[in-house]
């Protein structure tokens, strides 16, 4: 990219004021966003993956579109190139502008923040700063027993961009011009997570070994090395093969098939590659 170019792209987002709305989740944020929106002069709204103004998805894809828990909480982040370019883009063509990040913790805003390339925050605001304790108790009642997420956008916005089940919507108490401004839509996600999530690399390397020891003519698994590379992984597998009517390389193109879709099915992660050597061939 020119320099020239790039500079430019770079102003833009430096002239991008920012302020994040925090709280754990299930104690109401995205009920409050466009309250607390609108209270702070806010044109745009970062939630779950999207961006969104005045009710209305204005670009991005919303993290409770993905079927598994990982790749959502990925999404969320913006660690998917494509997803981050969109999102990115937008942002500057109108720049100058403010945003709000929605995080359940200082730290996941920060994290939202520096894959955006943005300012720090000019403020953290946190729930409790526009919630009551009972607010907050009511919240977190509704997702557990229901396991519902309100979502800061009108329904008919929310249809294209969500994978679970739409439950109803509300509409706020103020008063608004816009008809979609003040509207949100209640969703329940195909998953539901409290906590913290990771996933060993002995899991991923139990995983290839499972498939891969099912696999026509492997002998013996000899080892599996996980590596991470960028935001994605990469696996080798060294194996042993028994002669057969399959060839070598039909053999290790169906390891390499098998492990990666695995791999991106149970744990959503990214996979870059998956390398397969042959170290030997058993003879009966």
């Amino acid at each position: 990219m020119d320099s020239t170019i790039r500079d430019k792209k770079s102003a833009l987002i430096k002239s991008i004021r920012v302020i994040a709305f925090v709280g754990p989740a299930g104690t109401g944020k995205s009920q409050r966003a466009q309250f607390v929106a609108k209270s702070n002069n806010v044109d745009y709204i970062i939630d779950d993956g999207l961006v969104i103004s005045k009710g209305r998805i204005m670009t991005g894809k919303s993290a409770k579109s993905e079927k598994n828990l990982v790749r959502a909480i990925r999404r969320a982040l913006f660690e998917f190139p494509d997803h981050r370019k969109e999102v990115l883009s937008f942002l500057e063509s109108h720049a100058p502008c403010k945003v709000m990040i929605i995080a359940t913790s200082s730290a996941m805003a920060l994290k939202i923040i520096r894959a955006l390339t943005l300012s720090q925050p000019e403020k953290f605001i946190k729930i409790t700063d526009v919630a009551t304790e009972e607010d907050i108790k009511n919240a977190r009642k509704e997702r557990l027993t229901k396991g519902q997420h309100v979502i800061p956008v009108s329904r008919a916005q929310i249809r294209r961009n969500f994978a679970g089940k739409l439950v109803g919507h509300l509409r706020d108490l103020f008063k608004t011009v816009d008809k979609e401004e003040g509207e949100r839509t209640i969703v329940r996600p195909p998953f539901n997570f409290y906590g913290e999530l990771s996933i060993d690399a002995q899991a991923i390397i139990d995983i290839v070994k499972y498939l891969t020891e099912r696999t026509a003519q492997v002998h013996t698994v000899q080892e599996i090395k996980v590596r991470p590379v960028d935001e994605s992984l990469e696996i080798t597998v060294i194996v042993k093969l028994t002669l057969g009517k399959n060839s070598f390389l039909n053999i290790g193109e169906k390891i390499c098939w098998k492990s990666a879709r695995a791999i991106r099915y149970f744990t959503g992660m990214d996979i870059k590659q998956v390398n397969v050597l042959i170290n030997g061939v058993y003879q009966e």
